[in-house]
């Protein structure tokens, strides 16, 4: 049992969903440190690349000049540009300190447009793997985070680019639906507060058990 304040994020949630057991090794324990594989290393480096060019003006190395064309788009958008924008959240959905103590939840957006003139927001999240499974629960936390930290917001429009396979997934929110959403999410992290409060780490069985770093796990067929 712990009295200490439990934190999450998109992913984190996530992975706590798929596999309480999983997530306790790497996220609670720290037995499997998160090391980089080429596609990390590369999707790290758009990334920054983006960031610079939007932020900075700095030129698009030519290997990622593949994503000028929706870059430019989106940049030509009208408001305020914010890259990589950190937000969280104190549990009674008070805006804090991305590193503050007493976070609840927090997250990055890797492109925010900010329309103060029209009380509008655009958040974008770059992705360069598959598009196969687009995972739209992240915008929808994103647009939540955003109506809290930017109070005069009334919409959200928000997108999942996947830059390498020239696709999009879009999802819009209006602010009168966040309380809603927002139940769904305490109802969800409810759960991931249980298993730290009892310290129960179910494990779950799926087809990824092969290539889960816990070997040790009844489920994990490389064990």
């Amino acid at each position: 049992m712990t009295d200490k304040q439990v934190t999450w994020s998109h992913s984190a949630l996530k992975d706590f969903e798929g596999c309480a057991k999983r997530y306790h090794e790497v996220k609670v324990l720290k037995r499997f440190p998160f090391t980089d594989t080429k596609h990390t290393i590369y999707g790290k480096d758009v990334h920054k690349a983006i960031e610079d060019y939007g932020k900075h003006g700095t030129p698009m190395p030519e290997q990622f000049s593949f994503v000028l064309p929706v870059v430019d788009v989106l940049l030509a958008k009208p408001g305020r540009k914010l890259f990589e924008h950190e937000m969280a959240l104190t549990k009674d959905l008070r805006p804090c300190d991305f590193k503050d103590d007493d976070r609840w939840v927090r997250g990055i957006a890797d492109l925010l447009i900010v329309d103060d003139d029209n009380l509008t927001a655009r958040v974008v999240d770059w992705k360069t793997g598959n598009d196969k499974y687009p995972d739209r629960d992240q915008l929808t936390l994103m647009s939540l985070m955003v109506f809290t930290h930017f109070p005069h917001v009334r919409s959200v429009a928000s997108a999942l680019v996947f830059l390498v396979k020239g696709s999009m997934v879009k999802h819009k929110m209006a602010r009168e639906d966040a309380d809603a959403a927002w139940w769904d999410y305490r109802e969800r992290v409810a759960k991931l507060e249980a298993a730290h409060e009892f310290d129960v780490w179910n494990p779950s069985q799926s087809p990824l058990c092969g290539w889960c770093p816990v070997k040790h796990c009844t489920f994990n067929t490389k064990r």
